[in-house]
């Protein structure tokens, strides 16, 4: 996982080098990672891979010492890419990829000293990509796609407002959304030992317009909390990328890549509720997030032509500045650690896996809710994929 709601599970072969490969043309996973990158590759295919995420959190509040935890459901990021060219001298390729570049969940146990700001958030954001590339020269290529993302929220929490039996309120809030935006990618290849690439993905807004809000009070205060309609949207910020990749001897494969991901446009979370009392007014939390850059490194080694192994890491700094962080992103600088293992089945078949490891601790007190404590993350996350050579 990357910085705040990211995700970068998007090709099992990059996953195991760090998440490093715009530079370095694998198979029809360019689509994500370097769109022009299409025009060169020599097969046609389709690939199917999911990674499984195990993230789980323990917070401790300083001033009690008291813990609580969370209790996540296994998250599932996949990716699927179809890559096409009439003619492998063709300089026209043609891709489609369907994958998950954000969201997350998170849900904390229950009576968990920070329920009243979260108790669950899900978060998920499905992008649709067809794309086009074209080679200009032998050397040099170019490429794009378009971006059609949909999208679905649910955040929950307690309300601090008790029933007879000594049980809180509660609020959840659901809808879904959706958004536009584009991918475009740049790769050249000066020599065979050296390789660099380039890509933008602009930002994303994804509007909810139709949420639902729905409140669980007291009765004597069911007027002051009605259910209804509200609106709000969440950015999908910008990544720009530049890589490298080099093949420093015949077996050995080096790759490298910087991303730089435009956090600021999320500055505020807000709802807009269609019906608005003296209780209930429209809301909006400071976020504050600034850009942030992510460095990886990885290296593929070929044990023979069936086998590849692969390692990598990478260093992604947090968006979240102090005093702005919170239990729905409980993020910190980090060193991720990946290994991964790819197989040539047969000439149609093969198979690739990787693995990530990576814990994340950080101390914050909130500024607006004033919750103040350690959060420590796990996370563990095994990919798989199978691709078909047609």
């Amino acid at each position: 996982m990357a910085q705040g709601y990211q995700v970068n599970f998007q090709g099992q072969i990059q996953q195991g080098m760090g998440g490093a490969g715009t530079a370095y043309l694998t198979d029809a996973s360019t689509v994500f990672y370097n769109p022009a990158g299409l025009s060169f590759l020599k097969k046609n295919q389709v690939i199917v891979g999911m990674t499984p995420t195990f993230a789980n959190t323990m917070f401790q509040e300083d001033s009690t010492g008291a813990i609580g935890r969370t209790n996540s459901p296994m998250g599932t990021p996949f990716a699927v890419y179809a890559n096409y060219k009439k003619e492998e001298e063709s300089k026209l390729g043609f891709g489609l990829g369907v994958y998950t570049p954000f969201g997350s969940t998170v849900s904390y146990e229950d009576g968990w000293i920070g329920r009243f700001a979260l108790t669950r958030l899900q978060l998920m954001a499905i992008f649709f990509q067809p794309t086009v590339s074209y080679a200009i020269t032998d050397k040099l290529s170019i490429g794009a796609g378009f971006v059609y993302s949909y999208g679905k929220v649910n955040l929950q929490k307690d309300l601090p407002l008790q029933f007879m039996d000594g049980t809180y309120g509660s609020a959840e809030l659901e809808g879904t959304g959706s958004g536009f935006g584009y991918n475009a990618g740049v790769y050249f290849a000066p020599s065979k030992f050296l390789t660099l690439g380039a890509t933008y993905r602009s930002r994303v807004n994804m509007n909810l317009n139709s949420g639902q809000a729905t409140f669980t009070v007291p009765e004597s205060l069911d007027e002051k909390f009605p259910d209804g309609k509200f609106i709000s949207s969440l950015p999908l910020p910008s990544v720009v990328t530049v890589s490298f990749a080099s093949n420093p001897m015949e077996n050995l494969n080096i790759v490298a890549d910087v991303n730089y991901v435009s956090w600021s446009a999320y500055d505020t979370l807000a709802f807009d509720y269609e019906n608005n009392t003296e209780s209930l007014d429209d809301t909006k939390s400071a976020r504050n997030y600034e850009n942030t850059i992510a460095l990886r490194l990885g290296a593929e080694y070929a044990i023979n032509k069936k086998l590849d192994v692969r390692a990598g890491m990478t260093y992604a700094i947090s968006p979240v500045q102090d005093g702005y962080l919170t239990p729905e992103t409980p993020d910190g600088n980090r060193l991720n650690y990946t290994v991964g293992v790819g197989y040539k089945l047969t000439e149609k078949f093969a198979l690739n896996s990787s693995f990530l490891f990576t814990r994340i601790q950080r101390h914050d007190t909130n500024l607006e809710t004033n919750l103040s404590g350690t959060y420590t993350t796990i996370v563990l996350s095994p990919g798989l994929s199978l691709t078909y050579n047609y």
